[in-house]
């Protein structure tokens, strides 16, 4: 998942703003980056919805508030909603005070879609769990259908009645300069609803909606990947009439890992082995990701040498073969020798010879080489020519 950038930074706050200064910085971020005025602009549109979503948080008491106390990590169970795969009139609708008269084009005529809004939360697992597959309890909250008065945002015992304002349609005529051009705009009296609340309902302040707290099971696949979803349908938020619901995308955080990194489907680890079981071979015992195993270490093994353990690495998402487990050979010299091992270790140092050591054989014939290169027949060093 790539990592988000700093809700204040996006919207170029202090982290003492107002709640008006909130509003204003954000209208001015997405006027700036909004979609008629930059046709075609894809890092435009990121930056939009972007800042929809800063704003969605900065403007929320209780989500800022956690926000400022742990950060992204601290959003996980607010469902914050998902911009990235949102359309834009579904972003004009959930923010139309901003937008309203301020000549923002498709902004204006926008309603509310007959789908719900999808939402996103986080969770996060451990690389044993993308090994094998697992649930994970989610906790969100999300807007939906006040039960008071069923979503009409009346009082119990009272109705909507058609706004007098517009008639109805949401939407009114507006004139432009010297009445040479009319547009079309968001009706400011029942905000493009068609309908307005006399009395309303005391529980939900007429909007019709009310945070609902959440709890579900998720089943994460085997296989999955540090940053993917998974879309669990119907958990998003209702549509009109709270039927259509949106989608709810749990996305996956993968723990760090002690010992293993992830390559694709391989795991990469590296295993230490000290300089008798290189030059002699050893089973060296390993940790995996479903107990421990062994690896055999051939005589003679060098320094950085790979070794592959066929399918201890992880499943592939969408099935078939399993990954291998990959580890490179790293060799300890001892800081620090008894006086046996020092008597033992000079008594092999005599028994060697430069030819059995393949690669110091190489070297010193390379040096040999470059040497005779670099002197005058006499032995005097050749003079470097730096022009």
């Amino acid at each position: 998942m790539a990592t988000k950038r700093d809700y204040y930074e996006i919207l170029d706050l202090q982290r003492t703003a107002s709640a008006d200064e909130i509003k204003k910085a954000y209208r001015k971020a997405a006027l700036k980056f909004h979609p008629d005025k930059n046709p075609g602009d894809k890092e435009a549109e990121i930056r939009f919805k972007e800042c929809a979503e800063a704003y969605e948080v900065l403007s929320d008491p209780e989500k800022r508030s956690r926000y400022d106390q742990h950060g992204h990590d601290g959003l996980r169970g607010s469902a914050v909603h998902d911009y990235q795969n949102m359309q834009y009139d579904d972003i004009f609708s959930m923010f139309n005070d901003i937008f309203s008269g301020a000549g923002a084009g498709r902004a204006s005529q926008a309603r509310r879609p007959n789908r719900g809004f999808d939402l996103e939360t986080l969770t996060e697992i451990t690389l044993q769990d993308v090994a094998r597959g697992c649930e994970r309890e989610v906790e969100f909250t999300r807007q939906d259908m006040c039960k008071t008065c069923e979503g009409t945002g009346a009082k119990p015992g009272t109705k909507r009645k058609i706004c007098s304002t517009c008639g109805g349609r949401g939407q009114v005529v507006q004139r432009g300069f010297g009445g040479m051009f009319q547009m079309v705009g968001t009706c400011p009296g029942c905000m493009g609803q068609g309908s307005t609340v006399d009395k309303p309902c005391p529980d939900c302040d007429g909007a019709g909606r009310s945070p609902l707290n959440r709890k579900i099971v998720v089943k994460i696949p085997a296989g999955i990947h540090d940053g993917q979803a998974v879309r669990v349908r119907g958990e998003g938020e209702p549509g009109e009439g709270g039927h259509n619901r949106g989608d709810l995308h749990v996305y996956v955080k993968v723990k760090q890992h002690p010992f293993f990194q992830r390559q694709d489907d391989h795991l990469l680890m590296e295993v230490p082995i000290s300089m008798a079981q290189a030059a002699l071979g050893a089973d060296v015992e390993i940790p995996t990701l479903f107990g421990k195993s062994s690896l055999h270490v051939a005589p003679g093994t060098q320094p950085g040498q790979v070794l592959k353990v066929k399918g201890l690495g992880l499943p592939d998402l969408r099935g078939g073969r399993t990954g291998d487990l990959i580890a490179a050979v790293t060799v300890e010299v001892p800081r620090k020798l008894n006086k046996k091992q020092e008597q033992l270790l000079r008594e092999f140092a005599a028994t060697e010879e430069r030819d059995v050591l393949a690669a110091q054989t190489s070297f010193f014939d390379k040096l040999k080489d470059y040497l005779v290169g670099t002197q005058e027949p006499d032995g005097t060093p050749t003079e470097k020519n730096n022009s």
